[in-house]
């Protein structure tokens, strides 16, 4: 009969509550980079929200006043829309693997991102082909994706193109997600280190926010969690491309079948 070392058990147990509060670090460190940016808009979405109100109240035909209910409507959506992404974001602590629209995890993250990039002037080309399903975490692949996002726009301080492209390759059986800058780069010499704990090549910005070094690393061991892979390519001032990549069916080793989101 085969025992089992309690000691071993605890130091197990430990290394999991020590990975999952690194990730949940991590996940607030990548929004904490947001905040300003979100806190902005939603300014912006208060002022458009006062004055068409004010306008309406003045409007003397049905035609003015209906206008501008539909302004302060529409405001009000893109509200709800940053800020059912931001709860979804920071509430998604099942560790549960479900089938989710690879897509729709795109867009959420995009979601929370729009104001940031167009604040530095970031232009964002997607490409979609199909609708990719694949078992996830879904917090945990935002949290990747958001990563990847941030640190392609911090590449671009002057501006630039972000391409997003998902889709499934059925002679692998995965589905491929790729997010790539036109940014500065990273130099051959500096590429293999990147995933490794603390390591990081950026400098503080303009607030004297800086890289932990623990992004890139956190990603790469979310997805090779997911049974995935990470790889990058880039080119010093040419700019860099990620790539992930997530089984299209539920792994053997999730412990159950995978459910459908709703």
């Amino acid at each position: 009969m085969t025992t089992t070392d309690p000691m071993h058990t605890d130091t197990l147990t430990e290394t999991a509550q020590l990975r999952e509060q690194l990730l949940q670090a991590q996940k607030l460190s990548s929004v904490g980079a947001l905040a300003s940016s979100v806190a902005h808009e939603f300014n912006n979405i208060l002022t458009t929200i006062i004055n068409y109100a004010k306008l309406g109240l003045k409007a003397g035909h049905d035609a003015e006043r209906h206008a501008s209910l539909e302004r302060i409507l529409k405001a009000g959506h893109r509200a709800a829309a940053i800020t059912s992404s931001m709860l979804g974001f920071a509430r998604r602590n099942s560790q549960r693997r479900e089938m989710h629209d690879v897509v729709a995890l795109v867009e959420e993250v995009l979601v929370l991102t729009q104001k940031d990039l167009q604040q530095h002037r970031i232009q964002v080309e997607k490409t979609y082909m199909g609708r990719p399903r694949a078992a996830v975490v879904a917090g945990q692949i935002e949290q990747v994706l958001l990563n990847l996002v941030i640190n392609a726009r911090q590449s671009m301080p002057r501006g630039g193109t972000l391409h997003v492209d998902v889709r499934s390759n059925p002679q692998t059986q995965m589905v491929e997600i790729r997010v790539a800058d036109t940014g500065c780069g990273i130099a051959a010499d500096k590429l293999r280190l990147i995933f490794e704990p603390f390591y990081t090549t950026k400098r503080p910005d303009e607030n004297g926010h800086g890289g932990t070094g623990l992004g890139l690393s956190v990603c790469r061991q979310i997805i090779e969690q997911h049974q995935g892979r990470i790889r990058v390519e880039s080119l010093a001032g040419k700019g860099s491309a990620f790539t992930v990549k997530l089984p299209l069916e539920a792994p053997v080793a999730d412990g159950g079948q995978a459910r459908a989101s709703a």
